[in-house]
């Protein structure tokens, strides 16, 4: 399996989310550019789908706006592979739902990631006891299946961290994503909790926003993820948004160092 640790180099993490194909594939691969050119170590690719149990109304948004301009999954495939021409070895994981993973067929999407370098799964509906027949067909491929511990896991923290891969991802709040103006998780004792058990990056996300609270996660968290942020310049500045989306997230590179 990849150590993932090698994508953070012993630096704090910044993943940022970026729905396929919101407004476009042509304007996700641009983002996707600006995004490593910021300084980010992994960057989440949304599968877009009709209904984002996890998502709030930012990324739910977004989905409807990218699927209604007829993204589909190997039209996903195509955008990465002209993106692979200039980045070949970037970490780039994906994140959906069971339902189009399932649809599409796993065998199939598991050897497309792994031909075009998609190094890791998330699938927030997917549970943690039913995960084994995806994970299968995962390691055939090297694929990492990502967890998510959240903050009702409480005894189950040891049982998730003790067969995570990739990187653990560290739900902040209760609820769905979307920016928080205040984030009441004690993210410490969880995160030194996960680490009595595992030695994977341990990666905070739900709710964070801006530099002071990605700085704040970080503190003993290995990384920040932030998805609702991003979509939501995505959403304001449309075909112009890939230099927005740029001065956001070396914002947010700077300030965790």
């Amino acid at each position: 399996m990849i150590n993932f640790k090698n994508y953070i180099n012993g630096k704090k993490a910044f993943i940022p989310f970026v729905t396929a194909g919101d407004p476009s594939l042509d304007v996700t691969e641009k983002i996707l550019k600006e995004l490593v050119k910021a300084g980010s170590s992994i960057i989440e690719v949304g599968i877009p789908f009709s209904d984002p149990i996890a998502e709030g109304d930012t990324i739910m948004e977004a989905d409807i706006r990218a699927l209604k301009s007829g993204t589909n999954i190997d039209g996903i495939f195509k955008m990465i592979e002209h993106f692979r021409i200039e980045y070949p070895d970037f970490p780039l994981v994906f994140m959906t739902y069971i339902n189009p993973v399932f649809s599409y067929g796993y065998d199939k999407i598991l050897k497309r990631m792994q031909d075009l370098k998609i190094v890791g799964i998330i699938i927030p509906d997917m549970p943690f006891e039913e995960k084994n027949e995806l994970q299968v067909v995962a390691k055939k491929y090297d694929i990492a299946v990502i967890s998510l511990i959240a903050p009702t896991s409480k005894q189950r923290i040891k049982m998730i961290a003790s067969e995570a891969e990739g990187f653990l991802y560290l739900v902040s709040s209760l609820g769905v994503t979307g920016v928080r103006d205040k984030i009441n998780t004690d993210i410490d004792g969880m995160a030194l909790e996960i680490k009595k058990y595992t030695d994977i990056p341990v990666c905070v996300g739900f709710g964070i926003k801006n530099q002071e609270s990605a700085k704040k996660m970080t503190n003993v968290a290995d990384g920040a993820i932030i998805g609702s942020a991003i979509v939501n310049i995505v959403k304001e500045y449309g075909n112009e948004s890939p230099k927005y989306v740029y001065e956001f997230a070396k914002s947010i590179v700077d300030a965790i160092k």
